[in-house]
C-alpha cells in the first residue's frame, strides 16, 4: 500500500513538473506549427533567473515568503523579453519557409543561447533553495513528502485552466483558434496574425521560463539542464499529440507515473521507460494520443 501510494504521489508531482515544462512547447507548436528547440534555454533561463532574483530578495534581508514571488517576475522577465527578441528578431523571418529549416534556426538559437548563459552566470552552479524549506512538509501513514514538490500539482491544474479558460473563453481564444484552422482565411478577415504569433510565442516562452524558475529551487542551476529538459518535453508533447494542450497534460501522466513505478519497482529501466512508452504510443497512433492528421498544403 506505501508503495502504491508513493508511485502515485510521486507520479503527480513529476507529471505537475513535465506538464509546466511542456505545455509552452505544445501551445507554440500548435498555434504556429514551430518546434522550438530552444525552448529547453528558456527554462534554463527561468531557472538562472529565479535563483539569481531569489538570492538577491534573500541577502537584502526581507520577507521569506517573498521568495515565491521572485520566482513568478523572474520567469516573466525572462519569457517576455527572450520571447520578443526570439519571434520579433528571428522566426518572423522564417515562417513561409520548410518545417526543417526552422527546427535548424531554432536549434540554432539554442546553441547560442546555452553559451549566453556562460558567459553571463558562469559554470558555477547556483541555488535558490530558501523557498524549498518554507512550505514544510506533509506526512502521509509512513511517507514524507515536501509541500513545495506538491505545490506542483497545483501550479500545473492552476496553468492547465487558466489556458484552457483563455483558448475557449476569451476573444484572444476565438482568434487563435481561426489562426491555428486556416492562416491565410484569417489574414482575409483582417485578423493581425502576427500580433497572434508574436503573443502566443511570448506565452509560450513565459511558461518555459516558468518552468525553470519553479524548478530551480528543487535543483543546483547548472549549465546544461535544458539540454534534457527539451528532450522530455518533446517525449510528453509526441505522446499526446503536438500541439494539443489537454495531450500534454495526458501525456504528462502517462510519462509522471509510469517513471514513478519505473523507480520504485525496477529501477534500473528508469531511463529506458520514457522512450519505451513513447515508442509504443507512436507504433499505435503515430500522431499523437490527441494529434490531429493534416492535409499538407503545396
Amino acid at each position: 500500500m506505501l508503495t502504491a501510494i508513493a508511485i502515485g504521489v510521486d507520479g503527480l508531482v513529476y507529471a505537475s513538473w513535465l506538464f509546466l515544462v511542456a505545455v509552452g512547447l505544445t501551445l507554440i507548436f500548435g498555434v504556429m506549427k514551430i518546434l522550438n528547440v530552444a525552448h529547453g534555454s528558456l527554462y534554463a533561463f527561468g531557472a538562472y533567473g529565479a535563483a539569481t532574483m531569489v538570492g538577491i530578495y534573500t541577502q537584502a534581508g526581507l520577507a521569506p515568503l517573498g521568495a515565491f514571488a521572485m520566482l513568478l517576475v523572474a520567469a516573466l522577465i525572462v519569457g517576455v523579453v527572450l520571447g520578443v527578441v526570439m519571434e520579433r528578431g528571428l522566426l518572423r523571418f522564417m515562417y513561409q519557409r520548410d518545417e526543417v529549416i526552422i527546427v535548424l534556426v531554432t536549434y540554432a538559437a539554442f546553441l547560442v543561447l546555452e553559451d549566453l548563459i556562460k558567459l553571463i552566470w558562469g559554470v558555477d552552479p547556483y541555488y535558490a533553495s530558501e523557498p524549498y524549506g518554507l512550505l514544510g512538509i506533509s506526512e502521509i501513514s509512513d511517507l514524507v513528502f515536501s509541500n513545495y514538490d506538491l505545490s506542483l500539482i497545483v501550479m500545473a491544474v492552476v496553468v492547465g485552466g487558466l489556458l484552457w479558460v483563455a483558448v475557449n473563453r476569451t476573444r484572444w481564444g476565438k482568434l487563435l483558434q481561426a489562426v491555428i484552422h486556416d492562416r491565410e482565411m484569417s489574414e482575409a478577415f483582417g485578423i493581425n496574425v502576427s500580433r497572434v504569433y508574436t503573443v502566443t510565442f511570448v506565452v509560450g516562452a513565459v511558461l518555459g521560463a516558468l518552468g525553470g524558475a519553479l524548478t530551480a529551487p528543487m535543483i543546483s542551476v547548472t549549465p546544461g539542464i535544458g539540454v534534457e529538459v527539451i528532450v522530455l518535453a518533446f517525449a510528453v508533447v509526441v505522446i499526446g499529440g503536438m500541439g494539443s494542450v489537454p495531450g500534454a497534460a495526458i501525456g504528462s501522466l502517462i510519462v509522471g507515473i509510469s517513471r514513478a513505478a519505473a523507480v520504485h519497482l525496477l529501477p534500473e529501466v528508469e531511463l529506458f521507460v520514457i522512450y519505451a512508452v513513447m515508442s509504443g504510443v507512436l507504433v499505435l497512433r503515430p500522431q499523437g494520443l490527441f494529434g490531429q492528421t493534416f492535409a499538407k498544403r503545396i
